[in-house]
């Protein structure tokens, strides 16, 4: 998504709503792996704040400082043993440049899907390169039915996020599908009314849309096999699909989460 103003954050939460039944999942992975944990395209601190509230050391990296400085908040507000176990990079994972080491690495909430194509084979090296021939990248995307991008290129969908404030928050989205160039554009109109006054804003995304075989392909290339893989339905036209990757010359992670 499109940088964040500070007004603008409730937004993601409201996104990744659909996501949020894969912190226990990915929490359980982190339970089986260890830390620490490398958290790409955290966002707010959607998973990396119950990584550290459950104990882990997490780093945290987004290229959206607002995101970030609503993270170390969140966390902060759960005292200095929260606190301390999170650390916070800006970066975009195009550039990404580590320098720890991680026994569990996550692109959660699809967010391989904002990778460009041509960049992910690097991104997926400089991820090996941390993890050791121990550690664990895991990771989930959407799968498109080609005949459903065929046949229905653009989609629009309203939802209305749930208060018990007098506050009203209504998106309408709109997805617009290039499967010639696998990309993905999304737009949205968001609204968020309190006491009479109104805050409108549109934002877009660019996302790209994940082809599994090349995927794979990216991931054996970087030095990473799939060793878990878990699909799950989201409707008739997407899947979700969770994958669970180890260095090629390593063991077998212990067993993954549920798909998201």
């Amino acid at each position: 998504m499109a940088p964040l103003s500070p007004d603008d954050l409730w937004l993601q939460g409201s996104v990744l709503g659909p996501f949020s039944a894969d912190i226990v999942g990915y929490l359980g992975l982190a339970r089986a792996t260890g830390g620490p944990v490398l958290d790409l395209g955290s966002g707010a601190g959607r998973l990396t704040v119950p990584f550290a509230r459950h104990g882990f050391s997490v780093e945290a990296v987004d290229r959206d400082a607002p995101s970030l400085a609503q993270l170390r908040s969140w966390a902060a507000r759960f005292g200095p043993r929260v606190n301390r176990l999170v650390t916070t990079t800006k970066a975009d994972l195009t550039e990404l440049r580590l320098s720890g080491c991680y026994r569990l690495a996550v692109l959660a909430g699809a967010m391989v899907a904002t990778i460009p194509p041509e960049a992910r084979r690097g991104v997926f090296r400089e991820i090996a390169s941390c993890l050791g021939r121990s550690g664990t990248l895991a990771l989930d995307f959407t799968v498109h039915e080609a005949s459903e991008l065929r046949d229905h290129p653009r989609r629009e969908s309203t939802f209305h996020v749930p208060r018990f404030d007098e506050v009203t928050e209504r998106v309408r989205y709109r997805q617009e599908f290039f499967p010639s160039d696998v990309r993905e554009l999304v737009t949205y109109d968001c609204e968020r009314s309190a006491q009479g006054h109104a805050h409108r804003v549109r934002l877009t995304t660019e996302k790209w849309i994940v082809e599994p075989a090349r995927l794979h392909e990216d991931l054996r290339a970087a030095g990473l096999r799939v060793v878990v893989t878990n699909r799950h339905r989201l409707d008739r036209r997407t899947r979700s699909v969770l994958l669970v990757c180890a260095p090629l010359d390593s063991e077998p992670p212990p067993a993954g989460p549920h798909a998201p």
